[in-house]
């Protein structure tokens, strides 16, 4: 056999090999739930909805898990242009697992129930645990825009960051993912609708313990 055609050949079989250490790299990985490890840089302005499913996919290709339809668990408010939206309606049916394989949530139902979300569980897509209340730095409020049972929050004033379009002025409904309160008083606090938040601005988060994150949910 010519030497090109032997070179041809054991390309093609490296790259054949690559791709289907890729694929069973993705089809291993069980992973269909996350918390974002970091926001994507302008605070409660993700971009819309648009934006935040499109950092979801960004951070869940970053750790070869792609392969899969993420969705960003944030709810928006009715507008001239386009009717309100339900964080819950957009995520798909579960179950859904951590990166550790752990199941928080067989289905929607549960996961607006007695689901298993909790500091220990609700991790990033690196697997980390989000720092809460105990640690030195609180990051666990989470966007949601949400009511706790999954729906668009239509209290009185924004609670969505202007349909997560504003990084300054506005607020957003979040929830806290250890599902602990600040207060020993009250301290039991919903995983997705918690608080308000003081601003939009990364630093109007930080304020009220929060980093600009959100859940990001496989819908397939």
């Amino acid at each position: 056999m010519p030497p090109r055609m032997k070179y041809a050949l054991w390309a093609s079989a490296v790259a054949l090999l690559g791709a289907c250490s890729a694929m069973s790299s993705t089809s291993q990985n069980p992973m269909s739930f996350f918390v974002t490890s970091v926001n994507p840089g302008k605070g409660g302005d993700l971009g819309g909805l648009a934006g935040a499913d499109a950092y979801c996919q960004q951070l869940a290709t970053s750790v070869n898990v792609g392969g899969k339809n993420w969705r960003a668990y944030l709810s928006t408010t009715a507008s001239a242009t386009s009717p309100a939206v339900n964080a819950r309606d957009r995520i798909g049916r579960g179950p859904w697992q951590n990166a550790k394989g752990v199941v928080v949530a067989t289905n929607v139902e549960e996961l607006h129930g007695d689901n298993k979300l909790n500091k220990q569980t609700a991790l990033t897509e690196k697997g980390e645990i989000i720092s809460g209340v105990g640690d030195p730095v609180v990051m666990h409020d989470m966007l949601t825009g949400s009511t706790t049972d999954g729906r668009v929050a239509t209290a009185t004033g924004d609670t969505t960051c202007g349909n997560w379009t504003q990084s300054g002025a506005g607020s957003a409904i979040v929830g806290h993912s250890d599902r602990t309160g600040l207060s020993e008083t009250a301290p039991a606090k919903s995983w997705n609708a918690s608080h308000a938040t003081r601003g939009c601005s990364l630093d109007l988060l930080k304020v009220t313990g929060s980093a600009g994150l959100f859940y990001c949910f496989a819908a397939n």
